[in-house]
């Protein structure tokens, strides 16, 4: 399974691409936002730091507009994804796009029915929302598990990216179950690396080695 980063934020992006685990990013209006910066500026210096996809979302409703955004988000770098939405304009976007060469991610999925019809449009990936899902008191781990199968079954080449991950089940189910991808937020990725019995490993060792002598110098 890849790991992509769900964020805006330069400095978590080059902390996380740090640990050589990060696979590409993802972004949304609302993360550009929060950074209060140039749009095209900030894909641009994140297509500097990771050498992997990097979706970027157009805000259009209309299928012309989509594609008219999507081509000019495309010329930022030659590893940009185009996000759109799970929309009847935006799978008339996505075949568009599809036949020029234009990658593209479908975002805002929460059943399997949208992500057959974006994959059967030429979507490259599909993005369901687990965390959403669990919101309403829906299963969105079992989305994940599904897609997985019926893509598998139908020899499809779309990738699923489960998105909106809210905490590390989420990246061990979506493990378990097949996801391609998990783009995880970066406190996510932080809780990951930690459980109490490592810590308490280390500190032991630590205690112990105390009373060693060592002719390393260490």
């Amino acid at each position: 399974m890849k790991f992509f980063i769900d964020t805006a934020n330069i400095e978590e992006i080059k902390e996380i691409n740090s640990w050589g685990v990060l696979d590409g990013v993802t972004t949304n209006p609302s993360l550009i936002a929060k950074e209060n910066r140039v749009f095209e500026e900030v894909i641009a210096e994140i297509s500097q730091i990771v050498d992997g996809p990097i979706s970027s979302e157009v805000t259009a409703d209309l299928c012309d507009e989509m594609v008219a955004q999507a081509e000019q988000l495309a010329t930022i770098n030659k590893n940009v994804i185009i996000k759109i939405p799970m929309t009847i304009e935006g799978l008339k976007a996505v075949k568009i796009l599809s036949a020029k060469g234009i990658k593209t991610n479908v975002t805002l999925i929460f059943s399997v029915n949208q992500a057959i019809l974006a994959a059967k449009a030429g979507a490259d990936y599909v993005s369901p929302f687990i965390g959403r899902l669990d919101d309403i008191g829906s299963d969105g781990m079992e989305l994940i598990k599904e897609l997985a199968q019926i893509f598998k079954s139908y020899d499809m080449k779309t990738e699923v990216i489960a998105a909106s991950i809210r905490h590390t089940e989420h990246v061990h189910k979506c493990a378990l179950y097949g996801a391609d991808i998990a783009t995880v937020p970066y406190k996510v990725f932080k809780q990951m690396t930690k459980h109490p019995l490592t810590y308490a490993g280390i500190e032991r060792f630590k205690r112990d080695f105390e009373g060693v002598k060592s002719k390393g110098g260490f």
